[in-house]
């Protein structure tokens, strides 16, 4: 999808959660929401969720595509997304050492932290894509800004 194209998707996506999350005060059901938006509304996503972390692992949450891994432990994109406290955009899954595979169909794949009112990292938004390079700034910056909608 060309930037412009992806840019206008995105302003009227923020928009649209925006407005629906207005509706509900329970977070399993926003994420659920965000999730549901943004696999029916972006055609290169492949797997959209959320990873809730536990301790020193993170746990599934609420999630739109495939069969997801239900724990994810001592590596991988998520848990370096929660480690490292940004967004990691990784354009070749295959290139990524400690990368996890929950489906080998997904090629490509960006990372969202999501934190609290107080800053703190508490989930993750997890979108892949069965391209390679799927993901770019774009996304990175749209998927900050929806994320951010979760704080309390």
């Amino acid at each position: 999808m060309k930037k412009g194209k992806k840019e206008g998707r995105y302003i009227r996506l923020c928009a649209q959660i925006e407005d629906l999350l207005v509706k509900s005060p329970d977070q399993t059901a926003r994420m659920s929401t965000i999730a549901a938006v943004l696999i029916h509304k972006m055609e290169y996503f492949f797997w959209c969720g959320f990873y809730r972390v536990d301790g020193q692992r993170l746990i599934v949450g609420p999630y739109q595509g495939p069969p997801a891994c239900q724990i994810l432990e001592g590596r991988g994109v998520c848990l370096a997304a929660v480690q490292q406290n940004q967004t990691i955009v990784v354009p070749d899954v295959h290139q990524f050492p400690g990368h996890i595979a929950c489906d080998s169909r997904s090629l490509s794949e960006i990372v969202v932290p999501v934190r609290n009112a107080q800053g703190e990292v508490i989930a993750v938004l997890d979108v892949d894509s069965k391209e390679i390079n799927s993901f770019d700034e774009t996304d990175a910056h749209y998927l900050e800004k929806i994320v951010a909608l979760l704080k309390d």
